[in-house]
């Protein structure tokens, strides 16, 4: 059964769910895995963080229930409509979509919320279902994917057709990789950082596939890492800026995010972050800015973060504390155009 055909399934259960009690003269109810903090357990032997046994009841004869059993139950059939049409929707496609069918949201944040029960309920990713944020995250490098969505479903493409990338939406996303000369994933943070590397042909000095991530990479991106790194048993390496958010970027990619604790197949537990580090601001001497408060305060929320409990990672939030300044990966640019690439990623990456 494909990822299609197990979503489908899993939408035909939720409405026999909902529609076998009302034939029996029944109210529905409907059990919603609990997303707060308190049901959120970190599982060390998996290096990621999953749901708890909590759950919470939608039931359809509490008035205060009724508008997001609603909801709930319009995502799921908006969900089955585009599996059966073989069509896609962007987050935000789906919450205009639902005034053409006189169901409320009062923002987006909303219809986004409920999005994520369907998840939950299922256990299956949105993306099963056709449903995708705006992209914002490419990929380029010396890799055939072949297509599975309809009408390209079988066709190959090169990865390197377009100097700009390939945006890494659905069809990328479910995309078989082929084949590959390429020996490393390599994901920066930024898209001035990705285009450098590509016009330097880094990708090809370095037998890289490049991963634009665009700050937090959305689920697709991280799903993609994933699956290059499985499939094709290619080491992953992240390039972010030098700061606590930035050293977080990599966290999520290798350990993942309480938000995505329901779903599973995101994280790449055996990535490697490779800076810029608090050592490489020292090392290279480079410009810096203070860090405000905010980024102040991130540092000691992560010092307390279990994902960041063993030494290696605790010593880089005591630099960061140490130094009390933070540096962007354009950084390098100090030392002329291509010192990133000449120097600092050859020897990070070998």
């Amino acid at each position: 059964m494909n990822e299609g055909e197990q979503a489908q399934l899993k939408l035909t259960e939720l409405g026999k769910h909902i529609l076998d009690p009302i034939l029996e003269n029944k109210f529905p109810v409907i059990d919603v895995p609990d997303r707060n903090t308190s049901n959120i357990v970190y599982e060390a032997q998996r290096n990621r963080f999953v749901l708890g046994a909590s759950k919470n009841i939608r039931d359809s004869s509490n008035i205060n229930h009724i508008r997001s059993f609603t909801q709930l139950a319009w995502v799921a059939s908006y969900s089955k409509q585009l599996l059966k049409a073989s069509r896609t929707s962007s987050l935000r496609d789906l919450y205009y979509s639902s005034e053409a069918f006189g169901v409320s949201f009062k923002d987006q944040a909303e219809s986004d919320r409920i999005v994520t029960d369907l998840e939950s309920v299922t256990g299956l990713p949105r993306e099963s279902f056709g449903i995708f944020p705006d992209e914002h995250s490419s990929i380029y490098g010396e890799l055939i994917m072949r297509y599975t969505v309809p009408d390209y479903n079988g066709r190959e493409i090169d990865l390197t057709i377009s100097p700009d990338g390939l945006p890494i939406g659905p069809a990328i996303m479910t995309a078989e990789p082929v084949r590959t000369n390429a020996e490393i994933v390599l994901a920066v943070e930024s898209g001035g950082m990705f285009s450098r590397l590509i016009e330097t042909k880094a990708w090809q000095r370095f037998k890289a596939v490049l991963i634009q991530l665009g700050g937090q990479p959305p689920r697709a991106t991280r799903s993609l890492i994933r699956t290059l790194h499985k499939e094709l048993d290619l080491p992953v390496y992240l390039f972010t800026d030098g700061d606590p958010w930035g050293m977080h970027i990599a966290r999520v990619i290798m350990s993942g995010s309480a938000n995505s604790a329901h779903i599973d197949g995101l994280t790449t537990p055996e990535a490697k972050w490779i800076g810029v580090t608090p050592q490489d601001i020292e090392q290279y001497s480079l410009p810096t800015d203070k860090l405000n408060d905010a980024d102040l305060k991130r540092l000691d929320e992560l010092s307390r973060d279990v994902r960041y409990s063993d030494s290696e990672w605790q010593h880089h939030i005591e630099g960061f504390r140490r130094l009390r300044t933070k540096a962007e990966q354009q950084a390098f640019s100090r030392y002329g155009m291509d010192f990133v690439v000449d120097t600092y990623l050859s020897d990070k990456i070998a």
